[in-house]
């Protein structure tokens, strides 16, 4: 009997933009439980920044939770609540070491975790936090994610595209003074990876006196800009084809041609 393979359909993103405040996980969980009501029922993936219920804050000691903690629990009842994705990074503590986390959380209550790779050094990050050494990739409605986190866009053999995923995600805290740096690599990545890249940054001030302009961004498979916000707190909505990709990537085999390599971990 002939075997048919049926096509992922469409898959409805939202990216949500906010000013973060300073290490107040209440305040932040309840400033994102608002927009959360605002979205669309037919989304079926929502993306919040990294670091969403504090800030990028190396007071981890302080604001660091375990896996039953109350954000990931918040994570758990909005997720069941819309019956969407939702996916952000968290300040994690595993056996008294610390974690800059992004957890991927399913409407059912299960979730994925990723450990972030690249630990961003010239602010401390490393001195702080435990980077993680695995990649994860992850399944919806058919389509294959590799999500990351912000400084992880700098370095494109970790981000490479070896697995054939569908979409590549960034959560981040990406200063203004680098925005150029940000918009730039996003778009590369996209191009040479042949995915769907989004780029969810935040907005404001930090506790450090950091500025960000957002600059949150949906990219295609070729490289062009679906949409994007600066200097605003927003929601940006996308639809992504899993058919158009697929065309492009049958047309323009770049992909094929890629070079073998394996990642030397330590």
């Amino acid at each position: 009997m002939a075997q048919f393979h049926i096509m992922p359909k469409d898959l409805q993103v939202a990216l949500v933009q906010k000013n973060l405040l300073w290490e107040d996980k209440d305040a932040n969980l309840l400033q994102f439980e608002t927009v959360l009501q605002q979205i669309t029922p037919s989304t079926d993936l929502v993306i919040l920044p990294e670091m969403f219920s504090t800030g990028f804050s190396m007071n981890a000691e302080a604001l660091a939770e375990d896996m039953d903690g109350p954000t990931v629990q918040w994570l758990r009842n909005m997720a069941r609540k819309y019956q969407f994705v939702l996916t952000g990074s968290i300040i994690i503590e595993v056996n008294k070491r610390y974690y800059n986390r992004l957890v991927w959380m399913r409407p059912n209550g299960q979730y994925s975790i990723y450990d972030k790779r690249h630990l961003f050094t010239f602010s401390g990050e490393h001195l702080t936090y435990t980077a993680g050494q695995e990649h994860l990739l992850v399944e919806i409605n058919g389509w294959k994610v590799m999500p990351l986190i912000c400084y992880d866009l700098r370095f494109p053999v970790w981000s490479r595209n070896k697995t054939d995923y569908d979409l590549l995600i960034y959560v981040a805290n990406f200063p203004e003074k680098r925005r150029d740096a940000w918009k730039s690599l996003l778009i590369a990545r996209a191009i040479e990876n042949q995915a769907y890249t989004v780029g969810v940054n935040r907005v404001g001030v930090d506790g450090n006196n950091h500025s960000y302009s957002g600059d949150s961004m949906i990219i295609d498979y070729n490289g062009q800009t679906l949409s994007s916000a600066a200097y605003i707190e927003n929601i940006q909505y996308a639809t992504l084809s899993y058919a158009d990709q697929q065309v492009f990537r049958t047309k323009f085999a770049f992909l094929n041609d890629r070079d073998e390599f394996e990642i030397m971990r330590t």
